[in-house]
């Protein structure tokens, strides 16, 4: 425990602490709004623990008790833990394995009771401890390849694992980690390939396929071409040409249709291809999906959330409908509205203001993230502190996205303010740990 002398304010950042709070009760304000029954009494049923709004009070009131645990912690706490942090969140991955509960396709969350837990949402507060330490270690050169791949594998191996129970959304948050590496020294070429490669699958998905490989194929022609000279003289530079065009044309023909047919569920594929506007191509249709649906007789309309999301924020105007005043999400006309789509609940209630407010909110809880990143004297604290801005602008980014039909529809909450105990919880844990970092950045920790 901390040994310092005051009170448990001491050096904590207040601007963190009020928009912690105020992006809570918003969240709050939100599920109350699309889950209060009239005539319940308003008081009561908030401590009821029958309703969505009163649970999450109660998470609240967790997550609070858990804040006060963190701020009262010596910060040597979670450097001398990070590594042991980790192993317990990969422990804690392999269990839902034999222990896990199918819910709503995924099957990444372990029923306790009457409760529920998502060990892949708890385990970005592991990874993101133990990537800050292990960048973090004396003599640490992070320009050499070995270092650089020991750092990916400590983000990559939870997110395969998280992909292998049915949650790719989920998984691909991990992902947001590299941009920790990247402040850290991380080359900006392998960050151009990675966008390349993400470039090169879009462009599959919405060119046909033998277009695409004669394009690539005049592009190669047109590089060795226009670097003739230089061909002539170092003959592995052609070697290394045909290579790339080898690659390019390998995950445009084979690795895409193998990823979306053997790897994606049926309903991820379609939700992929509808936000890009074109239909599932035959080649990428799995045939369990197709005799699911021949034996259903019945074809899901997969666009129905997004485009009730869309009328829901639509209607909402710029001044919004009001609290409990809203059509859309009080008639569950949008499925998840109260979890995934909680921002069209925002949408509808509070319209563009309420929207673009919250949004300033995030911006400013994200800059002033930053703000505390660059301040810190310790590499660990520095390393941690733009890990917990990497996840939440992920989380922001594509959970907006996704509501507005920018972003394929993966199931990520929106931080403090999406129903759901492990979310929050794990939101809070991230966010307090940085909270008491910086509170004792005077301190030079290893």
């Amino acid at each position: 425990m901390s040994k310092s002398k005051g009170s448990i304010s001491k050096g904590v950042d207040p601007v963190m602490i009020w928009l912690y709070l105020l992006l809570v009760a918003v969240g709050l304000t939100a599920i109350f709004a699309v889950t209060y029954k009239e005539g319940d009494p308003v008081i009561a049923s908030f401590f009821s623990f029958k309703t969505d709004y009163s649970k999450q009070f109660y998470f609240f009131g967790i997550a609070g008790v858990m804040a006060i645990f963190i701020l009262l912690t010596d910060s040597k706490f979670f450097t001398a833990t990070a590594n042991l942090w980790y192993a317990v969140g990969i422990g804690l991955l392999l269990l839902v394995f034999p222990f896990h509960s199918s819910v709503k396709g995924t099957e990444s969350i372990i029923r306790f009771g009457g409760f529920q837990f998502q060990p892949a949402e708890f385990c970005k507060v592991c990874v993101c401890l133990a990537l800050a330490k292990y960048l973090s270690l004396p003599n640490m050169d992070f320009s050499r390849t070995r270092s650089q791949l020991i750092a990916g594998a400590i983000a990559v191996v939870p997110a395969v694992m998280t992909i292998a129970q049915s949650e790719t959304g989920l998984a691909l948050v991990y992902f947001s980690f590299f941009m920790v590496m990247y402040r850290e020294g991380l080359p900006a070429t392998i960050l151009v390939v990675g966008f390349s490669v993400a470039a090169l699958v879009i462009a599959t998905l919405l060119v046909e396929k033998n277009t695409l490989a004669i394009v690539l194929t005049a592009l190669a022609a047109l590089l060795i071409y226009a670097m003739r000279r230089q061909v002539r003289r170092d003959k592995g530079l052609l070697i290394k040409v045909v290579f790339l065009w080898a690659i390019c044309v390998g995950i445009q023909r084979f690795a895409v249709p193998t990823l979306f047919k053997h790897v994606f569920h049926g309903y991820q594929v379609e939700r992929i291809f509808s936000t890009i506007g074109k239909d599932v191509p035959e080649e990428y249709i799995n045939p369990k999906d197709r005799a699911s649906e021949s034996a259903t007789g019945k074809k899901k309309d997969v666009d129905y959330n997004v485009k009730q999301s869309k009328i829901a924020i639509g209607s909402g105007g710029v001044l919004g409908k009001g609290l409990l005043q809203g059509t859309q999400t009080r008639y569950d006309f949008v499925p998840e509205q109260r979890t995934d789509f909680i921002f069209c609940t925002i949408g509808e209630g509070f319209g563009f203001i309420g929207t673009s407010v919250l949004l300033l909110i995030y911006l400013l809880l994200l800059f002033r993230i930053i703000f505390i990143a660059e301040r810190q004297r310790s590499v660990f604290s520095r390393c941690y502190a733009y890990g917990v801005a990497a996840v939440i602008f992920f989380h922001i980014t594509i959970n907006v996205g996704m509501t507005v039909g920018l972003a394929p529809v993966i199931g990520i909450p929106l931080p403090f303010i999406s129903y759901g105990g492990t979310a929050l919880i794990t939101f809070t844990i991230l966010l307090f740990i940085l909270i008491r970092l910086d509170a004792d950045r005077q301190m030079v920790l290893r």
